[in-house]
């Protein structure tokens, strides 16, 4: 075992151990003392081994440049050490304004385009140091029941809450929608929330500034200074916030007396969230609604719906969530947790775009890529002991079965006779490739 962070001198740290250690610290003074307020944080922001930091995470997380075209490429030639010292004296002397944000779209499953914020590189960084800064004071503060965009935490965190709550015979859920959550926050109410354990008047400014990025959206600008609503989806700093501005639901609904009577929780994962329990009386939603409509938030009543779930399904997260037979028992009932259809179609049309971008390329460079996207799904559905995917992961392997087969035949004839000799299995285990239905057995 190495020594413990404390005991060794901050030059023999790298640059991640040293910003682990400071958060640590952080979070311990926070979970100890709900009641202060943090006031020398900026210069911290402005660290060397802070912006270091912030530059690998923002770099693994891939993306591409803003509205100013600057790559890592880029930055790499131009020199890092040297780029993240111009960020720091901008930081020090106060001349750091963010860019323009660049609103791009992505489709959603249901048809339509989800609006996505881009920011530069430069201002993802910036706000990524900020994030590793103050994360921690609100991490001390955050429930039990928030599971999204925080460290440690996942979705399968929460789809195994939800189960354990639904064995205990809470079954009556209301699946909630908040309408445009991101761009509805109010930039007011979410800087006194924030100002509650923040008082940095740098800080705050930062903050204010990366709310009021004007937004650019073909050449044209709009936002800015008049902006009152929103952060933008896509910004480093913006999952934070909205769970900074949600943590008031989680802390109303957790601890206000009304559900603990009722034994009613709270399972949240960024802005979807649940209400489960025995029976979710009318008044308790319309109290919901109420304190949602005093953050300036509402729900969209055509998704939001209560239901049974001894009587009737229901999806969060992507997976769906029904009360059945079992497959050998067929006089018992089983919780039965598996991935919902939406999710199953939608990981099917990412095979099909990538059937059709990679249509000659040879099985060796083929494989690669279908396997990362076949790993990344089957892993996020699969939860041992909670979820049950081999149903699924039978079906995915005959669609995949059927994709290959077409695939050989509109490449030629002649691949096509290859195909029929080695088969799916001789592709499975010539080149590598991933066998849905026996992947639950190979982890």
């Amino acid at each position: 075992m190495g020594e413990p962070l404390q005991e060794r001198r901050k030059s023999q740290l790298s640059d991640k151990e040293r910003v682990r250690d400071f958060q640590r610290k952080l979070y311990l003074k926070a979970k100890r003392e709900p009641g202060f307020r943090f006031y020398v944080l900026y210069d911290k922001v402005r660290l060397a081994h802070f912006l270091r930091e912030a530059y690998r995470r923002v770099k693994a997380n891939g993306g591409s440049a803003g509205i100013d075209g600057v790559s890592f490429s880029e930055i790499e030639d131009y020199g890092v050490a040297k780029y993240l010292s111009e960020i720091s004296e901008s930081l020090a002397n106060h001349s750091y304004k963010p860019s323009p944000v660049k609103r791009v779209y992505i489709p959603k499953a249901n048809g339509q385009k989800r609006p996505l914020g881009i920011p530069t590189i430069k201002d993802r960084i910036v706000q990524m140091s900020c994030k590793l800064v103050i994360e921690p004071i609100f991490e001390a503060d955050f429930e039990d029941s928030s599971y999204g965009f925080r460290p440690k935490r996942s979705s399968k965190d929460a789809v195994t809450e939800i189960k354990g709550y639904l064995k205990q015979g809470k079954a009556e859920v209301f699946d909630a929608d908040l309408s445009q959550y991101f761009d509805t926050i109010p930039h007011d109410k979410l800087l006194i929330i924030v100002g509650k354990r923040i008082s940095d008047r740098n800080v705050i400014h930062l903050t204010k500034l990366w709310l009021k990025a004007p937004v650019s959206e073909d050449g044209k600008m709009s936002g800015g200074r008049k902006n009152k609503l929103g952060t933008p989806q896509g910004g480093v700093i913006s999952p934070l916030l909205a769970n900074i501005y949600l943590h008031l639901l989680d802390k109303l609904v957790n601890g206000k007396e009304m559900f603990r009577r009722l034994g009613i929780k709270i399972v949240r994962y960024a802005d979807d969230f649940i209400l489960i329990g025995r029976q979710i009386p009318e008044e308790i939603l319309e109290y919901v609604n109420r304190i949602l409509g005093r953050m300036g938030l509402k729900l969209n009543q055509e998704k939001s719906r209560k239901v049974n779930a001894y009587e009737e399904s229901f999806d969060f997260l992507g997976f769906t969530f029904r009360f059945e037979k079992g497959q050998l028992d067929w006089k018992k009932k089983y919780w039965h947790i598996e991935p919902g259809m939406k999710s199953q179609n939608r990981v099917r049309e990412h095979l099909r775009s990538y059937f059709t971008a990679n249509r000659y390329k040879a099985m060796p460079e083929f494989v690669p890529g279908l396997n990362a996207i076949l790993r990344g799904w089957m892993n996020y559905f699969h939860i041992p002991q909670v979820s049950y995917c081999r149903r699924t992961f039978n079906r995915l392997q005959w669609h995949l079965h059927k994709s290959l087969y077409f695939h050989y035949r509109k490449k030629s004839q002649r691949v096509s006779k290859l195909y029929g000799r080695y088969g799916f299995d001789g592709i499975v285990n010539r080149y590598g490739m991933i066998d849905p239905s026996k992947y639950i057995y190979q982890k």
